[in-house]
């Protein structure tokens, strides 16, 4: 990690023999694969991890404390700070990048020591048994040790948003060029979601679970090497002492700002609940499709992976348009509604049950995935653009940082309660409890303080 020593008031200067325009241009561009970089990370913690103990064995409550690894995510922004006081953004951005890269290394060579599955893992624990090689972190012991890695990595990878969200700003620092380059942006991260849930999924399933991991770890190795040579260097701005002082005061001052707005219970109780049934019904989504309905992890690769993340694309981008066309507060209600009203079918999935080893059973099952992955992405576009119409002008970045990290917050904690749920009542039921858990959100539409805002007829 970077040493936490401000960087002296005077640096030097860019060398004479600086890139031409040409090649500055080509490594900005580059700043987008950043966002693959992003996306990676937290697929596979929130992801791809709870796949792989899913396929361990591990009983529904303890998948659902997966969950809780989300909160370094939603609470980033309490140490966001520390990257702008302590070297630079791009070292941040490739240091923490290489610590992730070697703890999803650690995470690869412990599947096969713990209860995973593949003819390599097999292979592995009969050489030991005929070599009289002890494997002290055989099963068990070995699953402890892969949920203390995992812990480590969502601290690792919220820290290495805050650092890419902040290089990137930083690296293009022109309005207009920045918002083309957007789209590029987003593309990447949804690529790198593919990556996981598509590419990784089937490698665990077609091979070992050890290259589901080690596939996630050569890629972040080599986006290092790529990053670091190709990454832009934006000049180095003197730092004092001063700093250290003045930044936490402005970012007390930010957060004293967004708390201190009128209603603003009302406000955060919306931004935390709008989205937490949609959230409950997919806390346990993948141990759904695989333990209750019988998905195969190579069927999974295209259903959460291809079908599901261009569903959500699609849906989001139906939001977006409808906001625009028509505004937030005549858009709100029937987004609202589509996105909660279909929770319905997944309680119908739940009912219904089809045969997975089907055609016909994995068509359905595909559909109901795909129909409730829209509905999901029509409430996207809602959340965000409310939360940047709360914040304040003067700290519009740091009050979006603070609304958006907080929104899955209930999401969160009533997700890490969800395999508790699942063990008590079903899923069937958990899904009926989704449906209940968005209707406070409803409610507060009707007393909910409404940002002006100018509509596109």
């Amino acid at each position: 990690m970077p040493a936490a020593t401000p960087l002296p008031a005077s640096v030097p200067a860019e060398p004479s023999s600086a890139p031409s325009a040409r090649v500055r241009q080509s490594r900005t561009a580059w700043v987008s694969t950043t966002y693959f970089a992003e996306g990676l990370p937290y697929s596979l913690v929130r992801f791809l991890a709870g796949v792989y103990l899913t396929d361990a064995g591990v009983k529904e409550s303890y998948l659902g404390f997966l969950n809780f690894l989300g909160l370094p995510w939603n609470v980033k922004f309490l140490w966001a700070p520390a990257v702008d006081l302590f070297s630079t953004r791009r070292n941040w951005l490739l240091r923490v990048q290489g610590l992730l890269a070697v703890f999803v290394t650690i995470l690869a060579v412990l599947t096969i020591w713990g209860p995973a599955t593949g003819a390599e893992a097999i292979a592995f624990r009969a050489f030991a048994s005929v070599a009289h090689v002890d494997l002290p972190l055989t099963g068990v012991p070995a699953l402890q040790g892969i949920l203390a890695i995992l812990v480590v990595l969502a601290f690792l990878a919220a820290t290495h948003d805050i650092a890419i969200d902040a290089f990137y700003m930083e690296a293009i620092p022109e309005p207009g060029e920045a918002a083309a380059y957007t789209g590029l942006r987003n593309v990447t991260y949804r690529l790198a979601v593919l990556f996981v849930k598509s590419g990784l999924v089937w490698a665990a399933g077609a091979l070992a679970w050890f290259w589901g991991f080690a596939g996630g770890a050569m890629a972040l190795l080599a986006l290092v090497g790529i990053h670091m040579w190709l990454l832009p260097r934006p000049p180095l701005r003197p730092k004092e002492v001063s700093d250290l002082r003045s930044t936490w005061i402005a970012f007390g001052e930010a957060f004293g700002t967004f708390l201190g707005q009128p209603k603003v219970g009302l406000v955060l109780a919306f931004i935390v609940t709008y989205k937490l049934g949609d959230e409950l019904l997919f806390s346990m989504n993948t141990v759904f499709l695989k333990r209750e309905i019988g998905v195969a992890n190579a069927d999974l690769a295209w259903i959460a992976g291809i079908v599901g993340v261009w569903a959500t694309i699609g849906g989001s981008l139906v939001s977006a348009w409808a906001i625009k066309r028509w505004g937030w507060r005549r858009a709100v209600w029937p987004l609202t509604l589509g996105m909660n009203l279909n929770i319905w079918a997944y309680v119908w999935l739940a009912w219904l049950k089809p045969d997975a080893s089907t055609a016909e059973g994995l068509g359905i099952i595909a559909t109901i995935h795909a129909y409730e992955q829209v509905a999901a992405g029509l409430g996207n576009a809602v959340l965000v653009v409310y939360i940047m119409r709360v914040c304040n002008p003067r700290f519009k970045a740091a009050h979006y940082a603070i609304g958006s990290a907080i929104a899955s917050l209930g999401g969160t904690v009533f997700g890490g309660v969800a395999g508790l749920l699942v063990e008590q009542i079903g899923y069937m039921n958990l899904y009926i409890v989704a449906f209940a858990a968005a209707l406070p959100s409803m409610a507060l539409l009707f007393v909910l303080p409404m940002p002006p805002e100018q509509t596109t007829t």
